[in-house]
């Protein structure tokens, strides 16, 4: 134990294990993300929110115009 201790205290090796932690939590929420059908249809809708941002501000616009 004590030997995997100090391996794992050079800075050379502990780059290497620190890598391969973040990439297997990436990976992991890549397919926590991904998967699941209604998660990959909430996602979906998610996309078109900045078109729909704009197309509620035109209308408003289209229609204070036609008040006055």
């Amino acid at each position: 134990m004590t030997e995997m201790l100090q391996w794992l205290g050079h800075l050379e090796n502990s780059k290497i294990v620190a890598l391969l932690i973040f990439f297997v939590t990436f990976c992991g929420i890549l397919i926590y993300v991904f998967t699941g059908k209604q998660r990959k249809e909430r996602l979906e809708s998610y996309k078109y929110i900045p078109f729909d941002d704009e197309d509620k501000s035109a209308s408003d616009e289209t229609r204070k115009a036609d008040e006055r």
